[in-house]
């Protein structure tokens, strides 16, 4: 049985990040990497979890409950677009950025990490988007999007706009 640690899962995100491509996940973690369209990458987990990741993205997947199966993405640059179906036991699945936290229990939705601002767009279902270690959260709706930054002012959930949608749907090969 192969055993990863955390730290030695950074370390190789690192060094393929260096590289500029987008960073595979040890297979442990119940996922197959294979390309898309628009030179984007597509994680096929355990589970039906489907991750898209856009070119360059800086990423790591976690296993929180050291369960094997892939549960959240520590996003820190660029964007993923993930399909979660309905998980047996309520379990959440999130997309972890320095300035948010999005969770779900089946959704399709897409995180945006850019410099100090964190976008969040959700295509079906609902979404749970708040920030790290302080109050307040808003749920998101099909069509919905916040942008989360590292200020105090509050999150304000809006209709995207159609020309946004398909901006950051392009980025991802959508």
């Amino acid at each position: 049985m192969n055993v990863f640690t955390r730290a030695s899962i950074v370390t190789l995100a690192a060094v393929i990040a260096c590289l500029g491509e987008a960073l595979a996940q040890p297979a442990n973690f119940g996922c197959t990497a294979s390309p898309s369209p628009a030179l984007t990458q597509t994680l096929t987990c355990n589970g039906g979890i489907t991750i898209v990741v856009e070119s360059g993205a800086q990423f790591t997947l976690l296993d929180r409950d050291r369960n094997g199966r892939v549960d959240a993405v520590d996003l820190q640059s660029k964007a993923v677009l993930v399909n979660v179906p309905k998980q047996k036991g309520g379990r959440r699945f999130e997309v972890l950025t320095p300035q948010a936290i999005a969770a779900v229990r089946g959704t399709e939705w897409a995180v945006d990490a850019e410099g100090n601002k964190t976008s969040v767009f959700v295509q079906a279902g609902r979404v749970g988007v708040r920030r790290p270690a302080r109050p307040g959260s808003v749920t998101l709706s099909p069509g919905d999007g916040v942008d989360v930054d590292t200020t105090a002012t509050p999150l304000v959930v809006r209709r995207w706009p159609d020309a946004r949608v398909a901006a950051l749907m392009a980025r991802l090969g959508r």
